[in-house]
């Protein structure tokens, strides 16, 4: 059988932009050097934020990316928003996470992977939520209010609120309590 033709590619842009580019953006928003960000159009940054050096903002052509206010976003961040990223007030985002939307579709071996259609899941970080170093959220993750992911986990289901998740797949060890 024919493997079909591979698409032709095409630059995602430079990555610069200006404050006002973003669709919204708050008071007191600090933006590190370094920082990239693509449709800005569909951005939206909350007040009293940190995205630190080196982070990148993947906007998407469509859908949106939301970031609600005091939170607080670590070196080399890749937040990815095909499907769309809702990020709560109050979270705390580690150096290195990686926030995920999408994923090839299976399409048989008849097709690579890469060249196979492209499914949009939207990822959900409610308030008061902290993601540790290095961990990864996949597509269509959900994660609940107060919770904290360990460094280095990978999110491929959702977690409920108040809860503490480690490891590779993320587990439920605890919930939290009060103080």
């Amino acid at each position: 059988m024919d493997r079909p033709e591979p698409r032709r590619y095409s630059t995602h842009g430079s990555g610069a932009f200006r404050p006002e580019d973003f669709r919204r953006i708050g008071d007191n928003v600090i933006l590190e050097p370094g920082i990239l960000v693509f449709h800005p159009e569909n951005i939206e940054l909350g007040s009293n934020l940190y995205i630190g050096h080196y982070a990148i903002l993947k906007g998407y052509y469509r859908n949106a990316m939301v970031i609600g206010d005091n939170s607080w976003i670590g070196q080399r961040a890749f937040l990815h928003s095909a499907g769309n990223l809702l990020i709560g007030r109050n979270v705390g985002i580690g150096p290195g996470v990686q926030i995920i939307t999408s994923f090839h579709e299976e399409a048989g071996t008849e097709v690579p992977i890469l060249f196979s259609a492209i499914r949009e899941a939207p990822v959900e970080i409610e308030d008061d939520c902290d993601i540790g170093i290095g961990a990864i959220i996949l597509p269509g993750v959900h994660i609940g209010h107060s919770t904290q992911i360990g460094a280095g986990a990978v999110v491929t289901r959702d977690i409920p609120a108040c809860s503490v998740a480690f490891g590779v797949p993320a587990k439920v060890i605890r919930q939290r309590g009060p103080a």
